[in-house]
């Protein structure tokens, strides 16, 4: 089956080709080439017609975020670069294009007080039905996972029960983001919660034929979009639903399970600063504990020191931006 439509489509085809046989995923190159597939349909366009302000255009009608949009024009540059490997052109026309800037990312983070109280509101939405409380069950624990011990949400569902060691109190984390496994310790009031779901599978499951620790009453595999209806339905419950909001080149996020992460590394650092200690010398830790590749990624965090200091930073842009 083709993908595109233009003049361009046995090129096209071609360097997807090509991708895969490099063993490289290529849904988002498709993705962006049919966008550019489309924009060279429209403008009825030909070899002659890709010149630099030609492509200047394309990137001004995407309707994206700056992130975006870089992203875009960089698969469309590397199709370029194969076109002139292919001797079909003699130049990339996108060569002198610079990016465009990046808007800063500010994520949501939730309080200490705020953790509390998603995490008390999880508890009383629960469903008290046999078809859906051991599912929401495992949601509970999934967010008690990210909100204590900073995992990912991808890392809490693939969790299997023998990567759980109740006398030892600890998890360990096989299959995450950057491929390095690592074993962490967890609260004790953590523990009595996986244990009190323990119990509750074997109350509502006939037979423990699934190794995974966390699922739904007919045993299959809790999903991501299963926990995200859960989470939704807490965050208007608790009166902390707030959209994302654009201020300028500044992209503050509204809360997301991944929240619940980014807060846990925020108020560590915050605990270790109050402690009158360094939390630049704690990054090392902290990163091997998150399952980080290098310690780099983790200074992102020092960026919001805590719930309170994003606020002042919205209230601040806000301000700012309605001054101009």
């Amino acid at each position: 089956m083709k993908h595109f439509k233009s003049f361009l489509t046995e090129p096209m085809e071609d360097f997807i080709e090509y991708r895969l046989q490099l063993g490289y995923s290529t849904r988002e190159i498709v993705y962006y080439l049919k966008i550019f597939d489309r924009y060279v349909i429209e403008k009825k366009s030909t070899w002659a017609s890709f010149m630099p302000l030609f492509f200047l255009e394309f990137r001004s009608s995407l309707n994206y975020q700056n992130r975006s949009k870089n992203m875009g024009f960089r698969m469309v540059k590397m199709f370029f670069n194969f076109l002139v490997r292919k001797d079909l052109i003699q130049e990339n026309p996108l060569l002198e294009i610079a990016q465009l800037p990046k808007n800063q990312i500010v994520p949501f983070i939730f309080s200490p007080e705020e953790t509390d109280l998603l995490i008390n509101g999880v508890i009383k939405l629960m469903r008290r039905t046999e078809q859906s409380y051991l599912g929401d069950f495992s949601a509970y624990i999934s967010f008690l996972l990210m909100a204590r011990c900073g995992l990912r949400i991808s890392e809490t569902l693939n969790l299997l029960k023998t990567n759980y060691m109740p006398e030892e109190r600890t998890i360990y984390i096989e299959k995450t983001k950057f491929k390095k496994e690592r074993l962490i310790p967890i609260p004790k009031a953590l523990v009595a919660e996986i244990n009190n779901l323990l119990n509750l599978r074997k109350l509502f499951l006939d037979k423990e034929d699934n190794p995974l620790l966390l699922v739904k009453s007919d045993q299959t595999k809790l999903s991501k979009s299963y926990t995200a209806i859960r989470f939704k339905e807490v965050i208007k419950y608790i009166n902390l639903d707030q959209p994302r909001k654009v201020i300028g080149t500044t992209n503050f996020c509204g809360p997301s399970h991944h929240s619940l992460r980014h807060a846990f590394a925020v108020n560590t650092l915050k605990r270790i600063k109050l402690q009158g200690k360094s939390p630049q010398n704690a990054l090392p830790v902290l990163a091997t504990y998150m399952g980080h590749s290098e310690y780099r990624y983790t200074t992102k965090y020092l960026k919001v020191l805590d719930a309170e200091h994003r606020h002042q930073m919205f209230d601040f842009s806000m301000s700012m931006h309605e001054a101009i």
